[in-house]
C-alpha cells in the first residue's frame, strides 16, 4: 500500500508462519530456503545459458537467466506461491488481492486459481490490454478504476477495506521477497563461477530476494540493480534513505512501481552493491539485441539488465562472469513491433 505524502514509510506487517527473522524487516537465507520448500515442484527450472556475442560486446563471460520461460511468463509466480503458502484457511476463503501493471497480476491470478482461492487485481487503464486479458483468463477479477499506478495504490487500500481480502503485495512483502530469492539460488547452482548478477528493478522485490540469497552464500558476488532512468524508484529511495514517490514513465512498463518498498530499500542498503540507471534508447537496444541475437522474445523490463552491458555502463575485469536476469516475456505484439522495428510500429 502506498503511504500518504508526509509519512516516512509504510507500516511493516510482521509474520509468524515462516521463519522471517523476529524483530527486523530483513529476511535471511533460511527464509529463501523455506520459500523454495513451499513452492516445491510447481514451477519450471528456467535455463541459464551463455551469450557469446553479448560477452564480446561487453568484455565479459555473460550468461542469461531466461526467467521469461517461467510459468505466467515472469519471475513473479515465485513470490506469489511463497506468500500463498502462508495463508490460513480463513484468509484463503476471503480471497486475495493485489496490484500490478501485469506480471504480478497474472502470477497472482494463476497462483490463486491453482490453490482454489478467489482473487482480485487492481490494474490501471493504461496497462497492457494483453496483460489485462491474460489476468482475467487465469481467473482473477480485474479492477480498472485507476488512471495510473499512484491512484491504483489508493484504490487498493479502499478495496482491501471493503472486501477483507488478504494483500499479496507485488514487491514489499517478506514472503514475496523470499520467493523471488529462489531465483538467486538457481543462478548460483547453474553458474557457480558467477562474479556479478544484474537484476531489473521496479519496486525492488526481485533484487532484494536475489541479494539476500546470493550474499548469504557468496558474499563476494556483486548484485547490481538496473532501473530505467524514467522509473527509478529504488535509486530515489536509496538516495533519500526511505521510500519516495516517483512517476514511472518508461517503455519498461513491468517496472512501473510508484515507490520502492521499505523492505526492499532496507535489504538493498545492506546487500545490493550498486543501482545503475539506463535510458529508453538503451533499453530498446537491449530488447532488440536479445530478440535478434539471443532469440529471446522478452518484454522491455526483461531486457533492462542487458542495457548497461551493451552501453558500457558497468566496469568489471575483462573475462568476469556476469549473469543478467531476463525476468519476463509478457509483451503485446504491437508494443514489441514498435521497439523491434520502429518503422513498422
Amino acid at each position: 500500500m502506498l503511504p500518504p505524502t508526509g509519512e516516512t514509510g509504510p507500516r511493516i506487517e510482521r509474520y509468524d508462519r515462516l521463519p522471517v527473522s523476529a524483530g527486523t524487516t530483513l529476511i535471511g537465507l533460511e527464509d529463501v530456503l523455506a520459500a523454495r520448500d513451499a513452492i516445491g515442484t510447481r514451477l519450471h527450472r528456467t535455463p541459464t545459458f551463455s551469450s557469446r556475442q553479448l560477452g564480446e560486446r561487453s568484455g565479459g563471460d555473460v550468461f542469461l537467466k531466461a526467467e521469461l520461460f517461467q510459468r505466467t511468463g515472469s519471475f513473479k509466480i515465485r513470490g506469489v506461491l511463497a506468500k500463498l503458502a502462508t495463508l490460513t484457511t480463513e484468509e484463503k476463503a476471503r480471497g486475495v488481492i493485489g496490484i500490478s501493471a501485469g506480471n504480478h497480476a497474472q502470477a497472482l491470478a494463476y497462483g490463486a486459481a491453482l490453490e482454489g482461492i478467489p482473487s482480485l487485481v487492481v490494474m490501471w487503464q493504461s496497462a497492457s490490454p494483453q496483460k489485462i486479458a491474460a489476468t482475467r483468463a487465469y481467473g482473477a477479477q480485474v479492477d480498472l478504476e485507476s488512471i495510473d499506478p499512484g491512484e491504483g495504490f489508493d484504490r487498493l487500500d479502499q478495496l482491501i477495506e471493503e472486501t477483507g481480502m488478504t494483500l499479496v503485495h507485488p514487491f514489499d512483502d517478506p514472503y514475496v521477497i523470499a520467493g523471488q530469492g529462489t531465483l538467486g539460488l538457481e543462478i548460483l547452482e547453474d553458474t557457480p563461477q558467477v562474479e556479478a548478477i544484474l537484476v531489473a528493478v521496479g519496486g525492488g522485490g526481485l533484487v532484494a530476494g536475489i541479494a539476500t540469497a546470493v550474499k548469504a552464500l557468496r558474499p563476494d558476488v556483486k548484485v547490481i540493480g538496473v532501473e530505467p532512468d524514467r522509473s527509478a524508484a529504488l535509486h530515489a529511495g536509496l538516495a533519500a534513505g526511505q521510500w519516495v514517490r516517483v512517476r514511472p514513465d518508461s517503455i519498461a512498463d513491468g517496472l512501473s512501481a510508484p515507490f520502492a518498498g521499505a523492505h526492499c530499500i532496507a535489504i538493498a542498503q545492506d546487500k545490493v552493491d550498486d543501482v545503475v540507471l539506463v535510458g529508453e534508447d538503451e533499453i530498446r537496444d537491449a530488447m532488440q539485441f536479445l530478440y535478434q541475437r539471443a532469440k529471446l522474445a522478452c518484454e522491455a523490463a526483461g531486457a533492462v539488465p542487458v542495457a548497461p552491458l551493451l552501453a558500457g555502463k558497468i566496469d568489471f575485469a575483462p573475462g568476469s562472469t556476469v549473469v543478467a536476469v531476463v525476468s519476463g516475456g509478457n509483451v503485446a505484439p504491437r508494443t514489441a513491433s514498435g521497439i523491434l522495428d520502429p518503422d513498422e510500429g
